[in-house]
This record gives C-alpha cells, structure tokens and sequence, in this order.
C-alpha cells in the first residue's frame, strides 16, 4: 500500500509538473487561432518528454549520478560547458516566466497588481526550497495542481460540436488568417513547451534526492508514463476550450485572464475559483522545479555539493545560485515585460536547445560503463534516434521561422 501510495502521489505531480506557464499559454494561443489543428504535437511531444525522462531516470537511479555530472565527466568540460549556458539561459528565461504567471494568477483572485505579487511570489519560492522537504514540495503543488482538471470538464460542459472538434484534429488544416510558416512556428513552440529541458534535469536530480536506486525503475517508469500522458490530455483540454469559445469570437490569447474565459463561460465563478488555485500552483511548482534546475546544472557541473538532502550550510553554493536566479528573474519583470510574450520566447528558445539536452542524455543511457545491463534496448535507440532527427529539425528551423513570422504575429 505503502508503495502504490507513493506511485499516485508521483503520477500526481508529473500531471502538476507537465503544465507549466509555457504550456497553458502556448496551448491557449494555438487553440484560439489554429482551433485544434496543432493537437497532434502534443502526442509527440509527450511521448518524447516520456521517453527521455524515463531514461534520464534511469540513469540516475543505476549510476548514482545525476545526468549532468555525467555529461561532464562523459563528453568533457567544454561540451558540458555548452550544455551548461544553453540550460541555464532556459532555465532562468522559465524561472522569469513562472514567477510572473504565479502573480497573474494571484492578480486574477485579488485585483492586486502583479507587481505587487513578484516579491511574495520569489520569496515565497525561496522559502519553499530553502525549509520544505523535497517529496512535501511535490507533491503538494502537484496535488493542487490537479485542480487544472476543470479545462477538461469544461470542454464538456460547453457542449461543442464534437464533429467539427474531431475534423480539427484529425484533419487539421491552415485557416485562412494564417499563413504555413506561423502554422509552423507554433508546432516548434508547442514540441518545446512539451519537451522543455529542465524536465528531464529537474527529473534525473530529483531521482538522486529521493535516492532511487533499480529497484525504483517500474516506480519511475510508471510515473512517466502514466502522469505526462495526463497532462498533455490537459494540454489538449485548454486548446480546446479556446478553440471552442475564443476562436469563433476572434480573441487571441494576450493575457492570463483570456485563458480563464471558457472556463468562466462553462462553469462561473466556482470554475473560476478552480482554475485559479490549478494555475497557481502549476506555476509555482514549475517556478520551485526551474528555479532547483538552475542550481542543479551549475552545482552538478562545477562538482559543488548540491541537493535539498543536504543541510543549506553544506550546500551554500547551491542554493546561493538559486537565490540570484530568482534575484535577477524578479528584477527582469521590475522592468515592466510582458511575462506571457516571455512565456512565449522561451518555450521557442527551449525547442533551440533540445539537442544539447537530449543528445548526452541518449549517449550516457547507451555507455556500460554507466549502465552495465541497463543499457537501452535497440527498440529504444529506434525511436530516440527518430526524436533526435525531429529535436534538430525543430531547433534548425526555429529562428528563422521566428523571423519570418514576427515571433508568430
């Protein structure tokens, strides 16, 4: 019983941890210019998110090691080095995002301007990873988190044509309004919200704090591949109820609060008050998990002692990095931007990354010398090595797509 606890509560925060501010927005704009012609990345993404953080799981679980140790001591201090700014410019563009859709949700309970909210919102992340233990954290955003569940009962509860909701997933096509290249470049976007690399990071590190070991490789995979699955489901459920009410209405997504409007429409106020506590805790939990990632990547590379296992004053430089991080990250929304047009950049600038992320992460899994027999099945290595050519692809063609579309205006 004991164990089959601790598998729901896992399954509960993968389904918390997968839909972050980048997801909600992303999946919100597409929904309501592209109705759900781009649901079909979803799937892929998920089962790509699903395939690299059961491995980096496994990594971690039979080495001992998080993955980014392992790359360093792997491929070397330059490609590592590489790897290092490419994750760490990610992350703290996710941080930044994250601490700003906590205090726009927050703004949407209280009318209090989300100003106001970035230094409760950063102090309050700070206090979380400096006092509360690791699996607490998890899993109590990741239970709150659940509360997202009302986009899918609101699909429901709006009565759509279920006709035409198929034949825009099933046969998407490119409206009229838009043109192939804008089509595109939100693909891209969705795959990297899907795939964001602090996942597999925040995941692999997140197996040493837990101290996994192989007899927790079914625990692991059955995390996986039971929670990201759900979340992409609610992934598919926001771009639906935009699809739905926001698309025929010619509203696109530009703010937090247009993003609520079906739910408002499907279920009032009480909806509403549900939307609210799954939005903050979402963002919250991704805020603590990009925020743990930041520290993670330098500690790990640098050889520091890091993990929240330890006591703050055995892991000073650790949690010194995570506290500029969230420094530097408030200052950035001081200035007055856009945190849902940073949302919208760095779920882009993620897709860019992927290779540098995911590239180690498949050669690690494949070393013996790591892994002895747990060593990926050619199965695996089949469909990693299909992913690799399609994480390339997305991130050859992102800038120039971002380019040619304005950044999909």
């Amino acid at each position: 019983m004991k164990k089959l606890f601790a598998v729901a509560l896992g399954v509960l925060t993968a389904i918390g941890g997968f839909l972050d501010i980048g997801d909600m927005v992303t999946n919100a704009v597409v929904g309501s210019r592209f109705g759900l012609g781009l649901a079909w990345v979803i799937p892929v993404g998920v089962l790509g998110i699903c395939l690299y953080a059961n491995m980096a799981g496994r990594v971690a679980a039979v080495s001992g090691h998080a993955t980014f140790e392992i790359i360093r001591e792997r491929l070397g201090p330059r490609v590592a080095a590489a790897n290092l700014g490419a994750s760490f410019f990610i992350n703290l563009m996710t941080v930044t995002a994250e601490i700003g859709g906590v205090a726009l949700a927050l703004q949407l309970a209280t009318d209090v301007g989300p100003l106001l909210w970035i230094p409760v919102a950063a102090f309050a992340i700070w206090i979380v990873i400096w006092r509360v233990k690791f699996s607490v954290m998890e899993n109590v955003t990741g239970i709150l988190g659940l509360c997202l569940i009302v986009f899918a009962v609101s699909v429901f509860l709006l009565q759509p044509n279920w006709t035409a909701l198929a034949d825009q997933a099933f046969t998407p096509i490119i409206p009229g309004t838009e043109s192939a290249a804008t089509y595109w470049y939100f693909a891209i976007a969705l795959f990297g919200a899907a795939m964001t690399p602090y996942e597999v990071f925040f995941f692999s590190s997140g197996a040493i704090e837990e101290r996994w070991s192989v007899d927790d490789l079914g625990t692991s995979r059955l995390n996986v591949l039971v929670g990201f699955p759900l979340g992409g489901l609610l992934s598919i459920a926001i771009a639906a109820c935009a699809a739905i009410v926001l698309m025929p209405a010619g509203i696109e997504v530009t703010s937090l609060s247009q993003i609520t409007l079906p739910v408002i429409e499907a279920g009032g106020k009480l909806a509403l008050a549900f939307v609210i506590i799954g939005i903050v805790a979402a963002t919250f939990g991704a805020a603590l998990e990009t925020t743990l990632s930041s520290g993670y990547t330098v500690a790990q590379y640098f050889g520091w002692a890091w993990g929240k296992f330890r006591r703050p004053a055995q892991a000073a430089r650790f949690h010194t990095v995570m506290l500029v991080a969230l420094l530097v990250c408030s200052a950035v929304l001081f200035t007055g931007v856009d945190p849902i047009l940073v949302t919208e950049y760095s779920v882009v600038f993620s897709a860019i990354a992927l290779p540098l992320t995911y590239l180690p992460i498949l050669i690690v899994a494949n070393d013996p010398a790591y892994m002895g027999d747990y060593v990926n099945s050619r199965l695996v290595n089949a469909v990693a090595s299909i992913y690799l050519v399609i994480i390339l692809a997305a991130s050859l063609a992102a800038i120039p797509l971002m380019i040619v579309t304005g950044a999909g205006q």
